[in-house]
Order: C-alpha cells, then sequence, then structure tokens
C-alpha cells in the first residue's frame, strides 16, 4: 500500500510541473493582462471587434504557460496545431485572401468619379516612409525598418505580409501594432484633424460625385492591376487579390464568388489570421525593447500619415477652382483602415455642419489608400527584400 501511494505520490507531483501554475512567468501575465484589454475594448468600446476578439483570444493561447516536454503545444513548435495555422501568416498566405475579400466588398465609384482624390491616398502614404527614416535613425536595419514603417499605412494584411519577408522575428508585434492602431482610429485622428484645419475648411461643400457607370467599374480593376503591377510588380500579391476581388463583384456575373471572397472566405481567414497572430505574442518572444520601438514608431507613422493627407488637401486646395475645392477633413481618410477613417471624416463633418455629409467624398482616398499601401508595400519590398 505504501509504494501506491508513493507511486500516486510522484505522479501528482510530476502533474503539477505540467501544469500552468507551475510554469507561469511575470511575462505571460503581462500579455494575457493585455488579450483582456483588446477583448474589452472589442466588447465594450466596439472597436474593430472582428479584429481585436480574435487577437485577443489568441494572445490568451499564446500565454497559457506550459512545461516544454515535446507535446508539440506552441505556435513556435515546428508541427504543432498553432504552428501550422501560423504558416498561412509566416508564408504570407493569409493576407492575399484578406484582399480578395477585400476587393469584393469595395466600390470604387468614389475614387472613379474624382480621380485627384488618388493624390489624397497617396499623399497619406507619407506616413510610411517618413517613419522608415525615423527606423533607420533609431537603429533598426533597412529591411526591419520597412517592416515597421508600413504600420502607417493603418493596413494590418498589408503590414503582416510585409513583415514576414523583410523582418519575420518582428512580425508579432508589427501586427500587433498595426491592429491596434486602426481600432484607435476614432481616438487619435480628429485631434490632428481639428488642430490642422480651421472652420472655413471644415465647412467646405464638395461636388456631388457624378455617376458611375457599369462599365467603367469593370474596367477599373484592369486598368488598375496593369496600371500598379507593371510600376511596382513586387506588390502582385497583393493588388492582384484585390483587383481581382473587386472583378468579381462588379462584372455582374460572379455573383456567387464574389459573396463567397467577401463572406465565408474573408471571415474565415480574419478569424485564423487574428488568432494566430495573436497566440504569436508569447511573452518570451514579444516583451522585448524593439516590441515597445514599434509602438512607439507605430504611432508617430500613423500620425504622419493622418497629417500629410490633410495638409495634402490644404496645399492641393491653393490650385483648384474655389467651387471644386477639397474639404480637407477627408484628409485622414487616406489611411488605408476601410472605412473607419472615413467615418471620422462623416462624423467631424456632421460636427461642424450637420448638413454636409462626406462619407461618399471620404471612399475615395479610403479605398485609394489600400492601393497605396499595397503599392508602398511592394517599392519597399522592391529594393529591401
Amino acid at each position: 500500500m505504501g509504494e501506491f501511494f508513493s507511486f500516486l505520490g510522484e505522479n501528482i507531483n510530476e502533474f503539477l510541473t505540467y501544469t500552468g501554475f507551475a510554469n507561469v512567468a511575470v511575462g505571460n501575465l503581462v500579455m494575457i493582462f493585455f488579450g483582456c484589454v483588446f477583448i474589452y475594448l472589442a466588447v465594450a468600446k466596439e472597436f474593430e471587434p472582428m479584429l481585436l476578439i480574435p487577437i485577443g483570444f489568441g494572445i490568451l493561447i499564446g500565454n497559457i504557460p506550459f512545461k516544454d516536454a515535446g507535446l508539440q503545444l506552441g505556435i513556435y513548435e515546428e508541427n504543432s496545431v498553432l504552428n501550422i495555422l501560423y504558416q498561412g501568416v509566416v508564408q504570407g498566405w493569409y493576407p492575399p485572401l484578406i484582399f480578395l475579400g477585400i476587393g469584393a466588398m469595395t466600390d470604387f465609384s468614389a475614387l472613379i468619379s474624382n480621380p485627384k482624390l488618388m493624390l489624397v491616398g497617396a499623399a497619406a502614404q507619407f506616413g510610411i516612409f517618413g517613419a522608415y527614416a525615423i527606423a533607420l535613425a533609431m537603429g533598426f536595419d533597412p529591411s526591419q525598418a520597412g517592416a515597421v514603417a508600413i504600420i502607417g499605412g493603418a493596413d494590418g494584411p498589408t503590414a503582416i505580409f510585409l513583415s514576414s519577408k523583410l523582418a519575420p522575428n518582428l512580425m508579432g508585434a508589427i501586427a500587433i501594432s498595426a491592429y491596434s492602431y486602426m481600432a484607435l482610429v476614432p481616438v487619435i485622428q480628429p485631434p490632428i484633424m481639428r488642430l490642422l484645419t480651421n472652420k472655413k475648411e471644415r465647412l467646405i461643400r464638395m461636388r456631388p460625385p457624378r455617376a458611375v457607370s457599369q462599365t467603367e467599374k469593370i474596367i477599373f480593376p484592369i486598368v488598375g492591376l496593369l496600371l500598379t503591377c507593371f510600376l511596382v510588380p513586387s506588390g502582385l500579391p497583393l493588388l492582384g487579390m484585390l483587383f481581382f476581388g473587386n472583378l468579381l463583384k462588379e462584372s455582374g456575373v460572379t455573383r456567387r464568388l464574389a459573396e463567397t471572397a467577401r463572406g465565408p472566405l474573408i471571415d474565415v481567414i480574419t478569424i485564423l489570421l487574428g488568432v494566430t497572430v495573436g497566440a504569436s505574442t508569447q511573452a518570451s518572444q514579444f516583451l522585448t525593447a524593439n516590441s515597445i520601438k514599434i509602438f512607439v514608431l507605430g504611432a508617430v507613422s500613423f500620425v504622419i500619415a493622418t497629417a500629410a493627407g490633410v495638409l495634402f488637401v490644404k496645399f492641393f486646395n491653393l490650385f483648384l477652382r474655389k467651387d471644386n475645392k477639397i474639404n480637407p477633413l477627408i484628409g485622414n481618410a487616406g489611411v488605408s483602415a476601410v472605412p473607419d477613417s472615413a467615418r471620422i471624416s462623416q462624423v467631424l463633418g456632421l460636427e461642424y455642419d450637420p448638413s454636409n455629409y462626406l462619407l461618399m467624398h471620404a471612399m475615395g482616398p479610403n479605398v485609394a489608400g489600400v492601393i497605396g499601401s499595397a503599392v508602398a508595400a511592394g517599392i519597399l519590398l522592391g529594393f529591401l527584400g
């Protein structure tokens, strides 16, 4: 009987060494706290819940401590289930599929009807290249600086795609930073927009956008693909899928494919991407000095991008007729956080003039920002890859 109890005691002690309580570190608790914060912001504040809930719960999954005994549990252990799912991030499979869905749900009419709004979307990408210069000054090598700088485009899939190619070791911090600032668009952008505009500029009324024909909508993704990818071939995985998805939507004869791309497909990929990106933030890998630098740079690049879009519109207005000026409140929409940044333009416009609806106008630079961030990623990948 004594031997039985001794054997039982040894097994219980062995079991206890495998529990999370026995293996927990302070870093795990810190990351679990941040995972709960993400979930709180998604549920209570409705900040990008489709992104923050999968990422927040993924952070919890990734920071459950366990004894490394060859059980293949963690996301960084080869052939574990999480590691296999994470390959879609590491190998860059998920972002192009996300872009396929984005293309299938995006209406480019506002941009087609007023092509000069493309310039506003392009101007906002200055945040990417401004952050690139700052990252170099902070000691990141060129590839790392390029991967970090793309946060300024406010496009999570693009940030993941580029960092998977240029700086895989920083991908978790870059992805979390990108999605965090995308969720905080309603907090970050309005103060910058108010600071850089005056009352007269905020009251500018823009011409109603012209009607866009179905033929134009069908031609746009074809011409858009050829122009952007001949210019930046390295952006093909993202831009090709974006314009392909849009053609599925606008052709009128592939409705089932378009509905699949913008519905079940993008939902499944969003879940897998969010959970695995969140799980990649294991404390031992994530809590580093570089992660702090990346979060700071992400904020700086986002501020630069927003300010650049607004200031560009103010400058551009100097060359436009009085009856054709652009309201600078839509300059913030040049970042590709679709459609949240366009909604901010609308909210601020109505705040100063309850009858001045800017949403349709803001969608022009907003969708241009999606294209612009992918082009910028292609440029960086082209000369850094």
